[in-house]
């Protein structure tokens, strides 16, 4: 509890008889280490609230009576807008004024902010009007500027406090109007002000020479501001791969299709072959399953692991699991079809580099899948391709269910075919391929089934992974990963950001600015398919271990991204989007549910700029009343929240969006223009 004490300061009154001029109102402010023995002398282990006077503990950073901050700092804003206090008040109190000359005098050396050129600068002492004439200043001029309490200027980290610019760079505080009195006036003639008659002219040039520098190590908070050019980054050396570190490739491999097609099965199966799951784990998971009433859904169960997915036998979440081809690593992503869990498949393969598009060639089955209004084999074809995924194995399943007829497996290359190629798929990009996960044919060696050795002659599925295109990694960009999911551990302190690396490197040590919050963390530890591993780079998917930052900072749908690059954070954006087979047209006005890599929020329609022609690109009529199906359309929309996006043409992986309503998706789309960019 804070106790009240009595400091026993004796004030001469000869020392202030310089002050007999000024009335009640006057104030000083004295920020100057030779002044240490004239301030008030503080008990070891605590401070004193400058308004209510009582004693708190040293680890409080705001007073525990009156919640006025410890050591508030003073940020000048260049624009001459009218800043916001942290309390009640817009502007800044004369007491709030002389607690923040008060506390940063004695910070001393912990609030380094000036650069190494310019001099110790002694904070300024205001006449009686000084409120007045500040107020005056801001009318006159628009480079004068008032007293700006932000919160986002003190360190979370810490009790030592610092300020930090918006790039990682310096940047001048112009136009700041203040008022010292003149028989104070010998005090600043130490510094590089110049200041005559109480007007602050020459003051602003002298400022412009103080810039605020992140680099003092006082604080972990950043505010992002436009990000610096890419085309100055340079990579170092030890974020470029060499073949001799890495053999296998890794290939982020996404199973999609309608639900009950076999995918948790397919991949299950595929995992048990490659010896990735143990005969002793089959073993169990059969048992499990009879038990259940369930056994044939046992290889989905080496994915499947929640109670309530075993219990209602499909997929909610993304599942990840590993295994090794001639030519790469892949990682499986097994990805819900329920049309409840489309946001969870939205989530998890956008990681994706390719895809297995899993089709049900049971009678009536296939046809489900393809209905328009409630399969999920055509809305999770048109996602793919809007996630920037061109290579597509379409494995169709079940294939015992139907005794191997070429003439259905026909039937359904001809109709899903068709589909796809609507969507922008090549055929050279797509490779179709009949199988049968329980029954073991064309997984992983050539089928034994004399019925499809008849007319089938084609790699098993293993062999069409090998034959997928490697991905591009961009390794030469700053770092760049969207995080997916967060795994916090309260009792430890401990916080790891999960997600896939689209461009950069990471190591142990490295400095990460977590955004949208703005906080720098430092990385602890790295984990790739559950090994610890010393460096990442693009394309991996690891876990990345955090320090030095709040749990609560770090969150789902945020990015973790190079302190000097930071992405941007926006509600307000441009989209250039196509319409799918909608039955209700979009308005202006229309409420969505907007995607972006791993984020997700409400969204309104606020301007339909312009209609497309498909063919061209060019806009062919002007603020058309309504968006009706299969229409391309520049659009914009508001967010309710801000989050991470980049236009598309700096960066796809934060530059791709989904639309839904109503639990369809009604529209894939790319972000144009970032109309409005959050402070």
């Amino acid at each position: 509890m804070p106790r009240k004490v009595s400091y026993g300061v004796d004030y001469d009154d000869d020392e202030y008889g310089d002050f007999d001029d000024y009335d009640d109102d006057d104030f000083e402010v004295e920020q100057t280490g030779q002044h240490g023995s004239k301030q008030e002398k503080r008990t070891s282990g605590l401070w004193r609230c400058s308004i209510c006077t009582y004693d708190n503990e040293e680890s409080l950073y705001a007073c525990d009576i009156c919640g006025v901050l410890r050591n508030p700092l003073l940020n000048i804003d260049s624009n001459g807008d009218k800043g916001s206090a942290p309390f009640m008040f817009d502007v800044p109190s004369i007491d709030d004024l002389v607690s923040d000359g008060l506390n940063r005098s004695k910070t001393g050396s912990k609030a380094s902010f000036l650069n190494s050129k310019s001099s110790a600068v002694s904070s300024g002492v205001a006449e009686k009007n000084g409120a007045v004439a500040l107020q005056s200043n801001i009318k006159k001029s628009d480079k004068s500027s008032v007293v700006n309490r932000k919160d986002n200027v003190v360190g979370e980290s810490s009790s030592t406090y610092g300020v930090v610019n918006k790039q990682s760079s310096e940047k001048s505080l112009d136009g700041s109007s203040l008022l010292v009195p003149k028989s104070k006036r010998d005090v600043l003639n130490d510094s590089n002000y110049s200041i005559s008659g109480g007007e602050p002219h020459d003051l602003i040039n002298n400022l412009s020479n103080v810039s605020l520098n992140n680099k003092s190590g006082k604080s972990n908070k950043v505010d992002p501001g436009k990000a610096n050019s890419r085309v100055h980054y340079q990579p170092e050396k030890w974020m470029l791969l060499s073949k001799a570190q890495d053999d296998l490739t890794q290939l982020n491999l996404a199973i999609v299709g309608h639900v009950d097609s076999g995918k948790s099965t397919l991949s299950g199966r595929l995992l048990h072959l490659l010896g990735r799951i143990t005969q002793k784990q089959m073993h169990k998971y059969e048992k499990d399953s009879q038990l259940q009433g369930k056994g044939s859904f046992a290889y989905a169960w080496a994915l499947d692991e929640s109670t309530e997915e075993r219990e209602r036998g499909i997929t909610m979440t993304v599942a990840v699991a590993y295994f090794d081809t001639k030519t790469y690593h892949v990682v499986v992503l097994d990805s819900p079809g329920h049309k409840d869990f489309v946001p969870n498949m939205i989530s998890g393969a956008t990681q994706a580099d390719a895809a297995i598009l899993v089709i049900d060639a049971s009678f009536g089955a296939f046809e489900a899948g393809m209905d328009g209004t409630k399969g999920q084999t055509r809305e999770h074809a048109q996602l793919i391709r809007s996630f920037g995924i061109d290579q597509v194995i379409v494995a169709v399943n079940k294939m015992d269910a139907v005794d191997y007829s070429k003439e259905r497996f026909d039937l359904i290359k001809l109709q899903l075919g068709a589909f796809l190629h609507s969507c922008n798929f090549k055929e050279s990009s797509l490779t179709w391929m009949p199988l049968s996960a329980m029954e073991n044919q064309n997984l992983v060696a050539a089928p034994s089934e004399v019925r499809l050795l008849s007319w089938y002659r084609g790699p098993c599925l293993l062999d069409a992974i090998d034959f997928l295109q490697p991905p591009s990694r961009d390794l030469s960009k700053p770092l760049l990963m969207p995080i997916c999911d967060v795994i916090k551990l309260p009792t430890m302190g401990q916080v790891s950001a999960c997600g896939k690396l689209e461009a950069g490197a990471l190591r142990s040590g490295s400095k990460v600015l977590v955004m949208p919050s703005g906080i720098v963390g430092t990385v602890r530890s790295l984990e790739r398919d559950s090994q610890v591993c010393g460096v990442a780079r693009a394309g991996d998917n690891v876990a990345v271990s955090l320090q030095g930052i709040d749990g609560g900072h770090v969150m789902a749908g945020g990015v973790l991204c190079h302190p000097d690059f930071p992405v941007a954070v926006a509600r307000h954006l441009e989209l250039k989007i196509l319409v799918l087979d909608v039955v209700t047209p979009i308005l202006i006005g229309t409420q969505l549910e907007f995607h972006i890599h791993h984020a997700k929020d409400a969204a309104r329609v606020t301007r339909i700029l312009s209609l497309l022609d498909p063919k061209t690109g060019k806009a062919r009529k002007k603020g058309p009343r309504c968006l009706l199906a299969k229409q391309n359309a520049i659009i914009e929309v508001i967010l309710n929240e801000p989050v991470c996006v980049q236009e598309f043409s700096n960066c796809r992986a934060l530059g791709r969006v989904s639309l839904r309503a109503l639990g369809r998706t009604v529209a894939l789309g790319i972000v144009t223009r970032i109309v409005e960019e959050q402070e």
